[in-house]
């Protein structure tokens, strides 16, 4: 039960070796902002760094010529530009005065920037498999000892100080020793309101397999929030394994001693009259 993390980590690439030098060396579970990023550097960690990419320069540069559409604010005004945002009661008069379109008269969704989402259960028009970057692994070693880590860079256009479920313990992972593993990934915002992994953990250890562990989490998360996305994998102590996913297809990757090449599970969710169902293939890739 020894955990480490770090959120809203700027200039310092190493998220996740930041994560374990919290877990090793201090007796905190979570550093946040310019003073985690302050921690890493002063642990040896290389920094300050550039983290943007070319790539993800020209992604921003097109997303502002959009007028910063689409994004994660709600209930605001401007309805679409780039801020700054205000309630719309505090900016009345401000609106009033402006050259913006009136939101007056629409109901049924809630705005997101100049769109108005038919539903407001989720960030599902903005979570999908390119728009976040999650990587949640676990590993059991020959004593039987089980860590997990996660790694993140955040929902793409996120709101700044956005922190969502990647450091969050028992969301995005969970592990013990005495049960097993878990790892999440997809819609952070909504997953980490129902802690999936510690719930999967939990039921492993009531006696469920990992499938139905697994699809149990994913079934109490859609009942609420029927779009959102997101996808769990549940290892088990004996080193059984399965996934369960919502709103998308779902892979995962397996290495065990005894194998040559890695194998890739694929979960595809079914929906049938109710309870979500999987059906679960796999592959093997080979390794160069």
């Amino acid at each position: 039960m020894e955990v480490g993390a770090v959120a809203a980590m700027r200039f310092v690439k190493d998220g996740i070796k930041a994560a374990k030098l919290v877990m090793e060396h201090t007796k905190h579970t979570l550093l946040v902002g310019e003073q985690a990023s302050v921690f890493a550097m002063s642990m040896g960690l290389p920094g300050p760094t550039n983290l943007s990419s070319p790539e993800s320069t020209a992604k921003w540069l097109k997303w502002k010529e959009n007028s910063c559409q689409p994004n994660f604010w709600k209930n605001v005004i401007p309805a679409n530009g780039c801020g700054p945002y205000h309630l719309r009661n505090v900016a009345s008069n401000q609106e009033e005065n402006s050259c913006m379109p009136s939101n007056e008269g629409t109901s049924g969704g809630t705005w997101l920037g100049d769109s108005l989402l038919v539903s407001d259960h989720s960030n599902s028009k903005l979570i999908s498999q390119t728009s976040h970057d999650t990587i949640s692994m676990a590993v059991i070693d020959k004593d039987g000892r089980i860590a997990v880590g996660t790694s993140t860079n955040g929902a793409t256009f996120k709101i700044p100080g956005r922190v969502g479920d990647g450091p969050i313990v028992g969301s995005s992972a969970y592990a013990d020793d005495e049960v097993g593993a878990c790892g999440a990934t997809g819609d952070g915002d909504i997953m980490m309101r129902f802690l999936p992994c510690y719930q999967i953990v939990e039921s492993m250890r009531r006696g469920l397999e990992p499938q139905h562990a697994a699809i149990d989490a994913i079934s109490r998360i859609a009942r609420k929030y029927p779009d959102f996305v997101g996808a769990v994998f549940a290892l088990r102590k004996d080193g059984i394994h399965a996934g369960a996913c919502h709103g998308w297809t779902f892979q995962y990757s397996v290495r065990t001693p005894s194998m040559v090449d890695v194998e890739v599970f694929t979960v595809e969710p079914v929906i049938n009259n109710g309870p979500i169902l999987t059906k679960q293939t796999h592959a093997t890739f080979g390794l160069s």
